[in-house]
């Protein structure tokens, strides 16, 4: 269970415009639940799979489609996914799997998958081989257009066998701050009910 805190930004990136907090449970195979209280409203999000259902602060439950680049708790946690299946996903949000080049980031070396050196806004993947993902960028369909998302994945410490949680995450629109998650708490749970990831009982308000 992972518990952090979320704030939202204004249109500018500069100043805080709400606050929340985030509990998250995660079960394998592939299955995980978001509860989120930003401004006093709850939200919960359900994810089994590919599948996605959320209660939306009016208690009504409904299926919505995969999340996008911004809800990044995905790209975090360590689902028993193959290379393969990660590439796949990688390439339905439009990263490409026929490029890449190492570099320096910080004290480390990653590699970048889906850009070649000096491609900033173009859907790529940062990864490290002990830390995984630290950086994504991917462009998305907005109201106002097409935009560029960049989030970026930092302060890693260890949580158990070897894998490595980031303690803080930023969202950029348009190299704007839109969005921080700052990790309060993380722990491995074992013996998880079932019924916490159950659909049905989502929408019997569990």
């Amino acid at each position: 269970m992972i518990e952090q805190t979320l704030t939202l930004f204004d249109p500018g990136g500069r100043h805080p415009q709400s606050s929340g907090e985030q509990r998250v449970y995660v079960k394998l195979p592939r299955r995980q639940r978001v509860e989120q209280t930003i401004d006093g409203q709850k939200e919960v999000r359900l994810t089994v799979g590919d599948r996605v259902w959320v209660r939306a602060p009016d208690g009504k439950t409904f299926e919505a489609p995969p999340a996008g680049p911004r809800d990044s708790t995905h790209l975090l946690v360590p689902f028993r996914r193959t290379g393969a299946d990660l590439l796949a996903e990688w390439k339905a949000l439009g990263v490409r799997d026929d490029v890449s080049y190492g570099m320096r980031f910080g004290d480390r070396t990653v590699t970048v998958i889906g850009a070649r050196a000096g491609e900033r806004t173009v859907p790529q993947v940062w990864l490290d081989p002990e830390r995984g993902v630290v950086r994504f960028v991917t462009r998305e369909k907005l109201p106002t257009g097409e935009g560029v998302i960049d989030v970026a994945f930092t302060e890693h410490r260890p949580l158990v066998g070897g894998f490595a949680l980031p303690h803080r995450q930023e969202a950029y629109l348009d190299g704007k701050l839109v969005v921080r998650v700052l990790v309060r708490s993380a722990a491995v749970n074992s013996g998880l009910d079932d019924a916490l990831f159950d659909p049905d009982a989502l929408r019997r308000g569990r």
